[in-house]
């Protein structure tokens, strides 16, 4: 007998299958080890009973799979306005009139998927910029960009995503989001392998871009890449075109980070990257049925018909000589 239960790791976005043997049961989990559990030989009658009792079981153990702020990340500038705190579990980042903050990951990647759980500035945000992305170094550098837009009080706010590749970038899609990222955590992730980059928002694809290297579009897939997020002054652009500002009396503005995991192939002094940690990044997550499947591609569809605001490949203003060729695709 042999049981496989395959879900979404509760609070986290992210996947994780059980399965079930005579005598053991595995709960498989990304990254880490599985965790092994020993149970007695059980008739196919307690089959169901079993399931719903290791769906419970997985919400129980997501603190066990998430990261150490201490062990992954460095806080690189802002001073005080970055802080780690619960022993590694808590990061925040503040803004105030003199400084932002950021931070940035002490390992490089090549390939993977990020997961990070945020919450965003609350209340009278405007003009602040709160950004999560890859990035690799220099002026031909490759980018996969998460930036949130403030607004004003109980104005929603807006997610800009953007990829650079090789130094170009102008490949902006913005949202509303369909829930308010101030009060709680949400899930915000990143897939990149060498087919397609995805981005996700609490496990629910918001846009794609695909490798289409055989038409001349560049494609990030040489160059390792950091984790980074910071908060800064954006209020000459963020809101309303720059039209509303930063009101400093609400300082500082705070944005609060969590289960930071990545499941991806870490970088180390030039070495290229297994073609097994390559492939963990590659299968588990960027061709699951979850993702992509027609599920995937049905969620993908109501995101980006009900809350896409901006979309670079029908602004033929912005490109009067023809659109980019990944827009003609």
């Amino acid at each position: 007998m042999a049981i496989l239960i395959e879900g979404i790791i509760a609070n986290s976005g992210r996947p994780a299958s059980i399965q079930a043997l005579e005598g053991t049961f595995v709960i498989s989990k990304q990254p880490g080890p599985p965790l092994y559990v020993k149970i007695e030989k059980m008739s196919s009658s307690s089959q169901a009973s079993l399931r719903f009792l290791l769906s419970i079981f997985m919400s129980v153990v997501m603190v066990t799979f998430a990261s150490n702020f201490y062990n992954d990340f460095d806080l690189t500038w802002g001073d005080h306005r970055a802080n780690i705190r619960n022993g590694g579990q808590i990061l925040t980042l503040s803004l105030d009139q003199e400084s932002g903050s950021g931070f940035q990951s002490k390992n490089e990647y090549l390939f993977g998927r990020f997961d990070m759980q945020m919450k965003l500035v609350p209340g009278d945000s405007a003009g602040t910029v709160t950004t999560l992305y890859l990035s690799s170094q220099g002026g031909a550098h490759d980018e996969i960009d998460f930036e949130f837009l403030g607004n004003l009080s109980g104005q929603p706010y807006i997610l800009s995503t953007n990829l650079y590749s090789q130094g170009k970038g102008d490949r902006e899609q913005q949202f509303y989001l369909w829930f308010d990222p101030t009060k709680n955590f949400h899930t915000y992730s990143a897939i990149w392998n060498r087919r397609k980059i995805i981005f996700l928002v609490d496990n629910i694809p918001i846009r794609v871009f695909n490798n289409l290297e055989s038409i001349g579009v560049p494609f990030p897939k040489s160059q390792p890449m950091r984790v980074y997020s910071t908060i800064w002054n954006g209020d000459s652009w963020a809101t309303r075109g720059g039209l509303v500002k930063i009101d400093w009396s609400k300082a500082p503005f705070t944005a609060t980070y969590r289960n930071y995991i990545a499941n991806a192939c870490v970088w180390t002094s030039g070495k290229p990257c297994r073609n097994k940690s390559i492939n963990a990044g590659e299968n588990v997550f960027a061709e699951d049925k979850a993702i992509l499947g027609p599920k995937g591609r049905e969620r993908l569809r109501w995101v980006q018909k009900n809350y896409m605001i901006y979309n670079y490949c029908t602004d033929l203003k912005r490109f009067p000589k023809g659109l980019p060729p990944e827009c003609k695709r």
